[in-house]
């Protein structure tokens, strides 16, 4: 018997050494793997491009000798010739503008345009050897996935938070007092300091740039879709400045039901639900309405709430127009005129 109680001891003591390897579960060793490979992957490729952004800013109009005029933020390289995308409350009223690139270099940067409205900012640099971020495509992504933000929280350079898209279609009122659409929301933290940076997908392509979080609440982080940016920064690179049409309305992108897409044969399955109108606007004095859904503006299908934002240019300034509207099981044309959007009215 000796010998056999021997026997079991060696046996239990070779468990008891061999790796803690064979005792776990490899599923779930490869899946954290494969998600830490996605991040680290995406992290690698994007970070070269993201920037730190410091801020002189006025005081009432003169220059400031303390740190009350000082300020920082995040950026990211979108062009190879310098141009950076950032938010407008990072550099508004800026007299100087420093930019610090992922390989330590410390350059001069010169603002170019802001559009308050969509708390958007392009600055550029002068520097050789730049490497700009791949910009994706914000209409596709989808609630769940993946959702990577890198910036510079209280100026440590390129922190990454990793988390998933948690909602579409947000609004959410910018500092100009104007309600901006299609914002995107995350559960990737952000911090004093993201502001301006890319939030990005498994595959390194911006989908939003980071613009503020409710310091409240946890897990409640928004970024400006990527399409609205592209369309932005286009505009701020050639004139300096937006001028677009308003309306005064609150819109989100919705799916149209499929009974509504063959009835009105429409070439698009979404359009814009209004979700707000404010007062003394275009769109009240039009007759819209809480509810209804906006699937076209003179012809001109209405899919998204970037496409209507790609509609009311500044040519269409106090000029009528025809909304088609869905409301109640039918269709019917609005004439609107919109006005001229003025930042803090």
């Amino acid at each position: 018997m000796s010998a056999v109680h021997s026997e079991r001891f060696e046996t239990t003591a070779e468990a008891r050494d061999a790796p803690s390897a064979e005792l776990s579960w490899p599923g779930d060793d490869l899946l954290l793997d494969a998600y830490s490979q996605a991040v680290t992957h995406a992290t690698e490729k994007a970070s070269p491009s993201v920037v730190y952004i410091e801020v002189e800013q006025r005081v009432n109009g003169k220059q400031p000798y303390g740190r009350e005029g000082r300020g920082s933020g995040s950026g990211f390289l979108f062009t190879p010739d310098g141009f950076i995308l950032t938010n407008s409350h990072v550099v508004h009223d800026a007299s100087r503008l420093h930019v610090t690139l992922a390989d330590g270099r410390r350059v001069r940067a010169e603002a170019v345009g802001e559009d308050p409205d969509t708390d958007l900012a392009v600055i550029r640099i002068d520097a050789p050897d730049l490497v700009p971020i791949k910009l994706g495509d914000s209409d596709k992504v989808k609630v769940g996935q993946l959702a990577i933000a890198i910036g510079n929280p209280y100026g440590f350079q390129y922190t990454v938070t990793a988390g998933v898209v948690s909602a579409l279609g947000r609004s959410l009122r910018s500092q100009s007092g104007r309600m901006m659409d299609n914002i995107l929301q995350t559960d990737a933290a952000l911090n004093p300091g993201n502001s301006g940076g890319p939030l990005i997908t498994s595959r390194a392509e911006v989908i939003g740039v980071n613009t503020a979080t409710i310091m409240s609440a946890q897990g409640l982080c928004f970024a400006i879709g990527i399409n609205t940016a592209k369309f932005v920064a286009g505009r701020l690179i050639r004139d300096g400045k937006i001028r677009r049409g308003y309306l005064g309305v609150g819109g989100q992108t919705v799916e149209l039901h499929r009974r509504i897409v063959r009835h009105l044969h429409l070439a698009q399955e979404t359009g814009i639900l209004v979700i707000s109108v404010e007062p003394d606007s275009p769109a009240q004095r039009a007759g819209l309405l809480e509810g209804d859904l906006l699937i076209a503006y003179d012809n001109e299908p209405l899919a998204t709430v970037d496409s209507l934002h790609r509609v009311l240019t500044e040519n269409r300034i106090g000029m009528a127009g025809k909304l088609t509207v869905f409301r109640h099981g039918e269709t019917r044309e609005h004439t609107i005129v919109p006005e001229e959007s003025h930042r803090g009215k």
